[in-house]
């Protein structure tokens, strides 16, 4: 049983205010608009409608939970960084999660999602940034890594290996495709390593 099997829809926030007093510890995805996000949620809980995905980017509009049994819940946050998104709501949104990211106790690390094709984008950036003040663990998955050659892939995943080594010590990163559903078990470990590090 992989450690997302048993994830299901617990509860949606949109105010900090309203975040879940659990007890237990939290893993948050992030990711631009179009990254996968929502995929990758899917895959890793072998599940085909767990975290909704669409094909207008930025539906995820709320801090989206859900639970993984034994107090520990996996955290779908907004997709950043999406221009057709009022700017009250993208400020909203940018409020909500970069206050969420640096003060929620329960948060033990972030995934970040970046299309393989495209990684390391000034708002990747800045999300990275945003989460390093908390001294917490990031790994990174760069999804659609199906749409590079096996060359191209590894090129690109030792490219931002070498990048995060340089600026972002406290990140990780590895290739994921959820159409191949490639990668999992290494994201798995990861982040169980994570969540049973209390």
């Amino acid at each position: 049983m992989g450690l997302f099997s048993k994830a299901a829809f617990f509860t949606t926030v949109n105010h900090l205010r309203d975040l879940p007093a659990h007890g237990g510890r939290e893993v948050a995805f992030a990711g631009r608009s179009n990254a996968g996000k929502s995929s990758a949620i899917n895959t890793l809980a072998n599940h085909t409608r767990l975290a909704y995905t669409s094909k207008t980017p930025g539906r995820t509009q709320h801090i989206n939970y859900f639970s993984l049994g034994n107090h520990n819940f996996l955290v779908d946050l907004p997709g950043y960084g999406y221009a057709k998104v009022p700017p009250d709501v993208r400020a909203h949104w940018e409020g909500l999660l970069s206050q969420y990211l640096q003060t929620r106790e329960a948060l033990c690390g972030l995934v970040v999602i970046m299309d393989a094709r495209h990684p390391l984008t000034d708002l990747d950036e800045q999300m990275l940034e945003w989460f390093a003040l908390t001294g917490r663990p990031v790994h990174i998955l760069l999804t659609k890594s199906d749409k590079l050659s096996r060359q191209q892939a590894t090129l690109t995943l030792n490219r931002v290996t070498y990048h995060l080594a340089e600026h972002f010590p406290h990140c990780s990163a590895q290739l994921f495709s959820s159409l191949k559903k490639t990668g999992v078990d290494e994201a798995e470990a990861v982040i169980g390593s994570w969540l049973s590090a209390g």
